[in-house]
């Protein structure tokens, strides 16, 4: 049994009280590289989306639908990357690399809540541009503070109702044997292959809510985009277009990582899922969008950076100079 992993004997069951990850333990002597990278990334995304987070707060101009969500989405990313990544790092340099079934369910309920709430306010703000584009005219009427406070409220409503209730349902199967997450973080496929019990119904159960609360937004964005597109082809004028596009590049690109690598990881086939793929995919949803997301929305964003550019020249410290 590994290290950390202590059990509780009830009946010829040994349960699990710890877990322990072993998502680097063949990568041993790239671990302090890994630590480096890693520690840089989550600098880079703490300090990038905290930027974006105090522009958009501290410009009047910015104070639209747009902004509104995109500051949601930057608290949103700046609260899931630290739900995963400073254990990581811990876990690169200690060698007992274990977390508590309590711990791991805490972690579990921060990551699935924050993962869906993303899922839904991406939908939302694939809207706020739909109606941007295609009714332009409407747009305050359409898009006004109470429809903008009820779809970001909307958005972790949902996230936080259907993954506490899922995550609930998850913790309460029994956990037993070496106890050893094929992972760096408790993730949920990894976590219930730990049960000791048949749970062949609960992964249907998963896969369906994964599906229905995945796909859902992932088809209304797709749909909004698809109309956007018309609309965009539509306008007479070559600036026109490219003015327009350029508002759903940044969320396109955006859109595309997320959801193509939560689809990979979370409506597979249990047949068809292994480690190796399932933490690349991991990696890609909780340390690289986040980081991406001040790059796409700050520096090809030129109302922010003509923000950040405003605030500088008004800095004391640049006047000092």
């Amino acid at each position: 049994m590994m290290p950390g992993s202590e059990p509780i004997m009830s009946g010829n069951q040994s349960l699990c009280t710890t877990f322990t990850f072993v998502a680097f333990s063949s990568l041993e002597e790239l671990q302090p590289v890994l630590f480096v990278v890693f520690l840089t990334i989550y600098l880079f995304t703490v300090g990038g989306n905290l930027l974006i987070i105090c522009l958009i707060w501290a410009t009047p101009s910015l104070h639209t639908p747009m902004y509104f969500f995109l500051v949601n989405l930057s608290f949103l990313e700046l609260c899931y990357i630290t739900s995963v990544v400073p254990q990581m790092l811990v876990h690169l340099l200690v060698e007992t690399k274990t977390i508590s079934v309590g711990g791991c369910a805490a972690q579990m309920y921060v990551f699935t809540i924050l993962g869906l709430t993303e899922c839904c306010l991406l939908a939302a703000m694939a809207y706020d541009r739909f109606v941007a584009i295609c009714h332009p005219l409407h747009y305050t009427l359409l898009m006004g503070p109470p429809v903008c406070l009820k779809l970001a409220a909307a958005s972790w409503t949902t996230g936080v109702v259907v993954e506490s209730a899922q995550t609930t349902w998850i913790f309460t199967l029994p956990f037993c044997g070496t106890g050893e997450i094929q992972h760096f973080f408790c993730d949920i496929m990894p976590v219930v292959r730990l049960a000791c019990v048949d749970t062949s119904h609960n992964e249907i159960v998963l896969f369906a809510v994964s599906a229905l609360f995945i796909m859902s937004p992932c088809l209304l964005i797709l749909c909004s985009c698809a109309r956007v597109l018309l609309t965009i082809l539509g306008i007479p004028s070559a600036a026109g277009r490219r003015g327009a596009s350029s508002t759903r590049c940044s969320h396109v690109l955006v859109v595309s990582l997320f959801y193509g690598t939560a689809l990979f990881a979370y409506l597979q086939p249990k047949a068809a899922h292994s480690p190796q793929a399932d933490k690349a995919a991991a990696l890609l949803y909780t340390v690289v969008t986040p980081a991406l997301n001040p790059v796409i929305y700050a520096l090809r964003n030129q109302d922010v950076k003509g923000a950040f550019q405003r605030l500088t020249r008004r800095s004391p410290f640049r006047q000092m100079a």
